[in-house]
């Protein structure tokens, strides 16, 4: 049966040239362990998994999730 997290994505859509995406490990220490970059336009799909416990944006993005979405960077800021 799967664990209730292992469900979950987010949709991460680019608004600018090299908007980074990180992921952080699970357990006792917090690592990244895997990035990737898009650029404007790009979208990528990010899904919480045994190893993944964190998803860390860097960027002008939008990011869909089943709660929502949020904007980042300084487009969220000035509404």
């Amino acid at each position: 049966m799967a664990e209730n997290w292992a469900s979950e994505y987010v949709i991460i859509k680019a608004l600018e040239n090299g908007v980074t995406i990180m992921g952080l490990t699970r357990g006792r220490e917090t690592k990244f362990h895997h990035s990737e970059k898009l650029d404007r336009g790009e979208v990528m799909v990010a899904q919480f998994t045994e190893h993944t416990a964190a998803i860390k944006v860097r960027g002008r993005a939008e990011i869909y999730s089943r709660h929502g979405v949020v904007k980042t960077g300084e487009e969220a800021i000035q509404g």
